[in-house]
């Protein structure tokens, strides 16, 4: 039976202490491949704990795929592929805590209405006044090539204690912009690799590669994500992932899968791994999903996030984690380019980290789009009626797919929703190459629907499948 001390779990919520103990008990082995888990039941009364405490740690561990479940049998371990240990994060020097104060090119969502609506206008621009008045000397001095010290160390602070990862504020480079920091990361690995990205996927990715010269590969999705043994076949190098919450399947990549890509990166020294976490903050049920980048032991992980899905999409502050080998390589070849994000907004991001608004920000976001998706799911369950249909990928993130059984072409599908206006956006979209796998599979985008619309914005999708021309 499974013992832990559940005393000693400090100010850990129960479910979140347990987890951590059983994971543990994975990574190193105490707990091997197939071993049947103790009952819900059994473990809590061992535990002298309340049995949805066990399953909510159990429904974490199976997220995450350091557990499976089998009905009516129980829960057993997953077996993982790479024997390692993922170490206890400490937090990084200069970084401590302080209080002061396809067919067609789509974009994903980007966070519109309830972004404006949410966003607490009063506070940014208090600080921004703090800002003129505080730094106006330092406002005028060149920014640093990576940014401005104070906000790499905010960020630090940030992924240190809200997805777990050790960095120090010199490893992080700041960037307007997704998309600039994918030029940078192809200048400083080189564009005579090889560059394998998801499929389906963010078309714009493989676009921004191969406009720098780099070959793409397409690797294909299974129900575990980016599936590494097709990656091998393919001689690529360097590989574009999003683990945490893949657009647009809104798969998560469990970590018997994660363990396998860690292990394929760290066989040749010019693999390395782009992991894009670009809406990580926006889930709705258990804790955060770990990052690749603090399960690496091997220093292959680049990290990438960005501010435009969290505040909004005209901030264009982005910024990515390099790992420690690549730090002064980047300097001695890259650090003659300006930082692009004006230093002005860089102190105001960095207070309103600090000053702990972004935390309360995220939170309030966060209860406004749970709430968003909940309507919009109700709503569609009444406006489909009997027409068959599937939620996947609802836990987070600001979109989730529909899938409809219907014998309707798709063509015809996406006809008949741009002459509506709907202009919606089907999964097959975003496949390259002909697929039928993913046929009448509508992403569905809550983000930027007004909520006062949501019962109309049901009506007319559901429509699309009473009327639409075979």
């Amino acid at each position: 039976m499974l013992t832990y001390h559940m005393e000693s779990r400090g100010s850990l919520p129960l479910y979140e202490f347990l987890y951590q103990k059983i994971r543990q008990d994975i990574l190193t082995g105490t707990l091997t491949a197939h071993e049947k888990l103790p009952s819900k039941r059994k473990l809590a009364r061992h535990l002298q704990i309340s049995v949805i405490t066990v399953e909510n740690a159990y429904a974490q561990l199976v997220l995450e795929g350091y557990v499976y479940s089998q009905e009516k049998q129980g829960y057993f371990v997953s077996p993982l592929a790479l024997e390692t240990t993922v170490p206890i994060q400490t937090m990084p020097a200069g970084s401590q805590s302080r209080t002061d104060g396809s067919t067609t090119l789509r974009h994903p969502p980007v966070t519109e209405a309830l972004s404006y609506t949410e966003f607490p206008f009063s506070v940014w621009a208090r600080l921004m006044r703090q800002i003129l008045t505080e730094e106006n000397k330092t406002l005028l001095a060149p920014t640093p090539f990576h940014g401005v010290t104070e906000l790499r160390e905010a960020i630090a602070w940030h992924l240190f204690h809200f997805r777990g990862m050790t960095v120090s504020p010199g490893q992080i480079i700041i960037g307007a912009g997704t998309e600039y920091l994918y030029g940078r990361i192809i200048q400083l690995l080189g564009k005579d690799l090889r560059y394998a990205v998801e499929n389906p996927g963010y078309p714009k990715i493989a676009r921004i590669y191969q406009h720098y010269g780099a070959v793409c590969q397409f690797i294909p999705m299974d129900d575990k994500g980016f599936s590494v043994q097709a990656l091998t076949w393919t001689g690529a190098e360097v590989t574009h992932v999003s683990p945490s919450h893949h657009y647009p399947t809104g798969i998560v990549m469990p970590a018997g899968r994660r363990f396998d890509l860690l292990a394929w990166a760290a066989q040749h020294s010019s693999r390395y791994i782009i992991e894009d976490d670009y809406d990580s903050e926006f889930r709705y049920q258990g804790r955060p999903i770990p990052s690749l980048y603090s399960m690496d032991q091997s220093d292959k992980v680049i990290y990438i996030n960005t501010f435009s899905r969290t505040i909004s999409p005209s901030i264009r502050i982005s910024y990515m984690v390099l790992p420690p080998p690549l730090v002064e390589r980047y300097q001695s070849e890259l650090s003659f380019y300006s930082c692009p994000v004006p230093s002005f907004e860089q102190y105001t991001l960095a207070r309103f980290i600090r000053q702990g608004y972004f935390e309360k920000h995220l939170n309030r976001m966060k209860t406004a789009y749970r709430k968003q998706r909940d309507g919009l799911k109700s709503a569609l369950r009444q406006a489909f009626g009997s027409i068959p249909h599937q939620f996947i990928g609802e836990d987070a993130g600001l979109h989730f797919l529909v899938k409809v059984d219907t014998k309707k072409s798709e063509t015809a599908l996406i006809r008949t929703s741009r002459a509506s206006g709907l202009n919606l956006s089907f999964l097959s979209e975003y496949v390259h190459g002909r697929s039928d796998e993913y046929n009448a599979t509508l992403i569905v985008d809550y983000s930027r629907l007004d909520p006062g619309d949501l019962d109309v914005t049901a009506r007319q999708m559901a429509d699309l499948f009473r009327t639409s021309d075979e």
